[in-house]
This record gives structure tokens, C-alpha cells and sequence, in this order.
């Protein structure tokens, strides 16, 4: 590990990081956490939520906060893969014309892909793509996408008419799968006030306090810090516990486990410990599995979920 006074800055910064979006984001502080897990764990997340509970403002606050570029696609079903990543056009100069790349939005630090199950397979690709590979391949040339660079995909619960869903195969490549639940009566008080009260409406204002370079800086970091052989051993355990659990049909790939690994060693950095415990892969388990396994009909007859599949494995554990 590195200088501990170095760590500690770090810490203070990421702990900004949430004051800072505690101004526009109220609640959510679970939610808030995993994101932060994911970006420091250098992966993508999924969020699903119903309408209106605050995904694009919580990316976009983050993005703020952290002095990340940001750029927004809205999938739909006519979107083409050159409208994410980017098409040669002809350009005039001089009299002389020449083919030049026009970038297209996933170049950017965080890229918020609206409602990706909106767009077709075919587009869902491109950008499925650019999230593994970290580069974009155009007429034969490739360029390398910014670094930090993340893709954050939302998608609706409801409303599944004219939707091509994300086949499991797909979402595996997400590493956190979050999920957003509706405010309690007090959280919601507090939005509407926050946002109804004074200031004309407008968004409350944020200070950059984590750079793009101390991102970098962590994310090397939380790879470096220790965990035990016995609590990586029950967290391989555990994802291993899903391949054979009954009303699993099909569970995590070695994939998920590498993800909960890392994810725990980014929660334990995220809350100031220079060491993992079991708490913190028990907080992760959730959102690297949920996405990555399905239920059989006897999980759906019995009225289980795949959080409730979940808790019982780790309990098992």
C-alpha cells in the first residue's frame, strides 16, 4: 500500500464525494455507495429503478462531483451503433477532402445509457463493447476510449412493450446490478421541498472534490489491499454455492467472483479499513449476483427472488 497519509487524503475525498451529492441526492445513501464501489472497482453498473426516483441525477452528480466528463444516450429503437460511437465523415480543407473520425458520446468518463434495453441487439452490442475493451473500432482504425471510463445503463422495470431485453450473457459484463426503491415519507418530503422551494427550481449546486487522476490513483490502490485466504475462499464459496443451489438454474461465472472480491476490497478502502472482512462481501454479494444467476420455476412458484436467493446462500455460507 501506499504513503497512509496519501490514503487517508484519498479517503477524506471520497467521503466529500458523498457529502457533495447528498445536496442534489436525498436518500439513496446504500445506492450511492455501491456506484461509488463500482467506479473505484473500475466496472460498469446497471441500474434499475421505476421512473423518477433519481438515476440520470445521481450519474450526473457524480459526475460533477468528481470532474469527469459525462455524456447521456437515450436508447431507442432506431439508435445506431455510429450514433454511440462515432462515423467518418468527409471534411473540406483547402480544397482537399479527407475522411475524419467524428467521436461520438462514449467518448467520455461516465456515460449514462438511458434505458438501454430500449435500443436493439445489434446497438446494444457496440456499447456492450466498448465497456470490455475500453476502445472503439471505426473503418478499421481503434481508438482508445478515456480513462477512467464507465458505462452506468439504466433500464425500467415496467413498461416492457418494444423493449429488447439484455440477455444474461450481456449483463454479466455489468459488475454491479443496482437497484433503486421508492423514498420513505420523510426522503420524500425532503425532495420535494429541495426542489420546490427557492432557487427557481434549479439543481443545487456541487464542488468538484475527487479528480479524474486520484480516481486512477485509488483504483490502483484498492487492488492492493489485503484480503484473507479464508474470507477469499468463502467468497468463492459462495459464488460457487449458485451453480449448485436448487432453485438456481443457471448461476455465476468465476467472473462474478473475481467482481465480489473486488468489489469488497473497494467497499473496505470506501469505508476507511486497510483490510477486508466478511461484512464487506456480504454487502456486495447482492449486487455482483443478482444479474448473474436465474431462478428455476421453483423459485417463481415458491414467490422467491434473487435477493432471496441470495441472503439464503450466504447464511449457508
Amino acid at each position: 500500500m501506499s504513503d497512509d497519509t496519501d490514503i487517508d487524503r484519498l479517503q477524506q475525498r471520497l467521503e466529500g464525494v458523498r457529502e457533495e451529492v447528498g445536496k442534489r441526492i436525498v436518500g439513496q445513501h446504500e445506492v450511492l455507495e455501491r456506484l461509488l464501489v463500482c467506479i473505484l472497482a473500475d466496472g460498469n453498473a446497471l441500474l434499475e429503478s421505476n421512473p423518477g426516483l433519481g438515476k440520470t441525477t445521481m450519474v450526473r452528480t457524480v459526475a460533477d462531483v468528481t470532474d469527469l466528463d459525462f455524456s447521456r444516450v437515450q436508447n431507442t429503437p432506431d439508435l445506431m451503433p455510429s450514433d454511440i460511437t462515432g462515423t467518418e465523415i468527409i471534411r473540406e480543407s483547402e480544397g482537399n477532402r479527407e475522411f475524419v473520425f467524428e467521436k461520438g458520446p462514449i467518448f467520455a468518463n461516465v456515460v449514462l445509457a438511458d434505458e438501454i434495453n430500449r435500443a436493439t441487439p445489434k446497438t446494444q452490442a457496440a456499447l456492450l463493447e466498448a465497456m470490455q475493451e475500453k476502445q472503439v473500432t471505426a473503418a478499421g482504425e481503434t481508438y482508445d476510449l478515456p480513462r477512467p471510463f464507465f458505462v452506468l445503463a439504466t433500464q425500467n422495470p415496467i413498461d416492457q412493450e418494444g423493449t429488447y431485453p439484455l440477455p444474461e450473457a450481456q449483463t454479466d459484463r455489468f459488475l454491479l446490478k443496482l437497484v433503486l426503491d421508492y423514498p420513505s415519507y420523510e426522503e420524500e418530503q425532503d425532495i420535494v421541498r429541495l426542489y420546490t422551494e427557492g432557487g427557481g427550481g434549479s439543481v443545487p449546486p456541487v464542488e468538484k472534490v475527487l479528480t479524474r487522476e486520484e480516481i486512477r490513483q485509488i483504483q490502483s490502490l484498492v487492488r492492493e489491499v489485503p484480503i484473507a485466504d479464508d474470507v477469499r475462499d468463502r467468497a468463492i464459496q459462495l459464488v460457487r454455492a449458485t451453480r449448485e443451489a436448487e432453485t438456481v438454474e443457471f448461476g455465476a461465472s468465476p467472473r462474478a467472483s473475481m467482481g465480489l472480491v473486488l468489489t469488497a476490497k473497494a467497499r473496505a478502502f470506501l469505508h476507511g479499513r486497510n483490510h477486508v472482512s466478511w461484512e464487506d462481501v456480504e454487502a456486495m454479494a447482492p449486487p455482483v449476483l443478482r444479474h448473474r444467476i436465474l431462478l428455476d420455476f421453483r423459485a417463481e412458484r415458491e414467490g422467491l427472488t434473487t435477493d432471496d436467493v441470495i441472503a439464503d446462500l450466504v447464511d449457508e455460507v
